[in-house]
């Protein structure tokens, strides 16, 4: 039920949201904005999806102070003072409703023991908590935790939590990193010239072919579930120098290697369960194949589909059609993990570098984002899902040098996500010169996320210490 009253230049409106009525007021008679189709995606109930930031700072915070900077920095974006309501006037479409903000419903401040023994088990077990649970939709859809505790790499840890519907984690790492006291740098994003011969024929054939090839791939790609249970969120950290060792050596990208120490990380780790599988649970030399045959795991990879990615000033991220593309700007493609333990390391770098450029020759990313649209608005109950697959991943560079946000210099930036329809996620990020890998796992089929974690790290030693025993490599 909706009751709309006016008031002076003002609009007011009473809502019914579940058993409670909320007030909302909409100022100067501006309409309020439907949800996008991949906003409501997120919540259809295969893919409920909260994003969390665990942000670490190197001194403690003054929740007050912390507080009102949210106040001058967050709550200018729209978004963060808005309601997601169902309009009745419009068949329930469900609209973005301006509302007030009370920051103390938003920002929570535990107490803690500062001298608790475990101190870093104390702040995961307070995110694995967190993800048990589910924000209602009576107030924003978004909250900060700040834990003043000392752990092993941070002096004061931030939760940060956001509904998906809000935005992409591009958007809200954007936003976070728009906040700090000067914005930061990024790496550049490079593109190999293509030599395409001299000539008209030359031309004519590339473009020809190029064409094709990427109607072919596009139609071949799209020839083609967990449920909302609690996440443990664990993280390790590597040496982004290390890996920009391997780029360099392989002529390949950072992505190119990320994906690479996955699928040797992936491969360690189920060969140790497939052993302890076959000597009934005791560990076996991981040296031994234990692998069958023709296993291989199939990833949701995502893709930024945004035409101008980049980092802007908070002015301009929260300007109605800001260059910065708030929202949910992402598409994704079905990435195969083949399940093999190879003789040469750098043999993972080979197969992860072809399948991702056939996957950049191809539209699927963009192709999948818009099926995802039409099934939001036209089928809603049964096609509106992501593609059942085994894990997510997500890779994001970030910034190059030390930055603060919100007044607090940060120590790491670690993203995740819970709610999704599968038992692992990975989600990397840069800080600085280190490189993060956090994952999100269903401890009911993951139980060991720290074993996967030490699987992931001896992958890149091993493709690491190949590639400096051989040298730079020849394609």
């Amino acid at each position: 039920m909706e009751v709309e009253h006016m008031k002076g230049g003002l609009r007011s409106r009473s809502y019914n949201l579940g058993f409670k009525r909320i007030k909302v007021r909409e100022e100067n008679g501006e309409e309020e904005e439907p949800l996008s189709p991949m906003a409501r995606m997120f919540h259809q109930p295969e893919s409920n999806i909260y994003i969390v930031v665990i942000v670490g700072y190197k001194r403690l915070i003054d929740p007050d102070v912390y507080k009102t900077n949210l106040t001058k920095t967050f709550l200018k974006h729209p978004r963060f003072s808005c309601l997601q309501v169902a309009d009745e006037k419009s068949g329930g479409e469900v609209k973005w409703v301006k509302t007030n903000v009370d920051i103390n419903q938003h920002v929570k401040v535990p107490m803690v023991d500062p001298y608790m023994a475990s101190p870093d088990k104390f702040v995961e077990d307070y995110v694995a908590n967190l993800s048990k649970t589910r924000m209602s939709m009576s107030l924003p859809m978004w909250d900060f935790h700040i834990l003043n505790l000392k752990t092993s790499d941070a002096e004061s840890t931030v939760v940060v939590r956001v509904h998906h519907s809000l935005a992409d984690g591009t958007s809200l790492m954007a936003l976070l990193l728009s906040c700090s006291d000067a914005l930061p740098s990024f790496p550049a994003m490079k593109k190999k010239p293509i030599s395409r011969g001299a000539g008209w024929f030359p031309i004519w054939f590339w473009k020809s072919w190029s064409v094709l090839l990427l109607m072919w791939n596009t139609l071949v790609d799209m020839d083609v579930d967990v449920a909302f249970t609690p996440r443990r969120i664990v993280r390790r950290t590597f040496s982004l120098d290390d890996v920009k060792l391997v780029k360099t050596a392989t002529h390949t990208t950072v992505n190119d290697v990320v994906l690479a120490m996955t699928q040797a990380g992936l491969s360690r780790y189920l060969n140790r369960k497939y052993g302890q599988a076959k000597s009934d649970g005791e560990a076996r030399e991981s040296c031994e194949n234990n692998l069958p045959n023709n296993i291989r795991l199939t990833a949701t990879l995502f893709i930024n589909l945004r035409t101008s990615p980049g980092i802007y000033a908070l002015e301009e991220m929260v300007k109605k059609n800001s260059k910065a593309e708030w929202g949910n700007k992402i598409g994704y493609v079905l990435y195969p993990f083949k399940i093999e333990l190879k003789d040469n390391p750098l043999d993972y770098i080979r197969d992860a570098k072809a399948k991702i450029d056939r996957k950049k020759a191809t539209l699927e990313a963009k192709f999948r984002l818009f099926l995802a649209k039409v099934f939001v608005r036209f089928y809603p109950t049964k096609l509106a899902k992501f593609p059942s697959t085994t894990m997510w991943f997500s890779n994001v560079a970030g910034p190059q040098e030390p930055i603060s946000i919100l007044g607090n210099q940060v120590a790491f930036i670690a993203p995740s996500i819970y709610g999704q329809p599968v038992a692992l996620t990975i989600h990397v990020v840069s800080y600085v010169n280190k490189m993060s890998m956090v994952l999100s796992v269903d401890e009911d089929i993951i139980a060991d996320p720290y074993q996967l974690c030490d699987d992931l790290e001896e992958a890149l030693k091993l493709i690491k210490n190949c590639v400096i025993g051989q040298g730079v490599i020849d394609n």
